[in-house]
C-alpha cells in the first residue's frame, strides 16, 4: 500500500517536469549593427543649441518591434527568418547607427538618446518602415522615414531606402547585407542633416 502510494505522489510530479521549461536555449549567436565608420576615442565637440543635433527614438511597426528578423514571404503574409535574432530591437540598434554616421561625416554634435536636458534645437526622429528580408526577390530592404524641424515652424520629413539584392535566406547572408542597407540609409540621412 505505502508504495503505491509513493508512486501516486511521484507521477504527477514526473509528468508536471515534462511540461515545465526554465529558459529557452539560447541562439547560437546574436546579429548587430556595425557602423562603417566610427568616431576615434578622445573625439568629443563643443556646438550651440543650434547646431547640435538630438536624435529622438525611432518608431516601428509591430512587424519590427521585436529582436526577430521579419521575412516578407507574400504581399499579405510576414514570418521570421530561423535562427536570426538581433542584440536588441532594430529601431534602437539603428538609432545608434544613425548617430555614429551622422557624428563621423559631419562636424555637429550628435546626442544620441532622449535626454530632456538636452538643449538642442535640432532634432531627427522617425519612422523605420522596413528592415528585414524579402522573400519574393530575395533582398533585403531598409526603409526609413525621417522628421525634423525645418525653417521657421515647418516640418520636413524624407523617405529614404536602400535594397540588397541576390541575399540567400540564412542568417549568416542576411545580416551582412540588413549592416550593409542600414549603414547605406544612414549616410543618406547624414548627408540629408549634414
Amino acid at each position: 500500500m505505502i508504495k503505491h502510494f509513493k508512486f501516486a505522489i511521484i507521477a504527477p510530479a514526473l509528468l508536471l517536469g515534462g511540461c515545465l521549461s526554465f529558459g529557452s536555449e539560447p541562439p547560437e549567436s546574436l546579429l548587430t549593427l556595425t557602423p562603417t565608420a566610427s568616431a576615434p576615442a578622445g573625439t568629443g565637440g563643443t556646438s550651440t543649441a543650434g547646431t547640435a543635433l538630438v536624435l529622438q527614438e525611432f518608431q516601428a511597426p509591430s512587424s519590427l518591434d521585436v529582436t526577430r528578423v521579419p521575412v516578407q514571404v507574400t504581399d499579405t503574409e510576414l514570418a521570421y527568418l530561423q535562427d536570426a535574432v538581433w542584440v536588441e530591437k532594430p529601431a534602437r540598434l539603428f538609432r545608434r547607427l544613425m548617430a555614429e554616421t551622422i557624428r563621423t561625416r559631419s562636424s555637429r554634435v550628435v546626442i544620441d538618446g532622449d535626454d530632456p536636458g538636452a538643449l538642442a534645437e535640432n532634432r531627427l526622429t522617425g519612422t523605420l518602415r522596413a528592415f528585414g528580408y524579402d522573400a519574393r526577390d530575395g533582398s533585403v530592404r531598409v526603409v526609413f522615414d525621417a522628421v525634423r524641424p525645418g525653417e521657421g515652424s515647418a516640418v520636413v520629413t524624407r523617405r529614404f531606402e536602400a535594397v540588397v539584392p541576390g541575399v540567400p535566406a540564412d542568417v549568416s547572408s542576411v545580416g551582412p547585407a540588413l549592416n550593409q542597407a542600414a549603414n547605406d540609409v544612414a549616410g543618406q540621412v547624414a548627408e540629408w542633416v549634414g
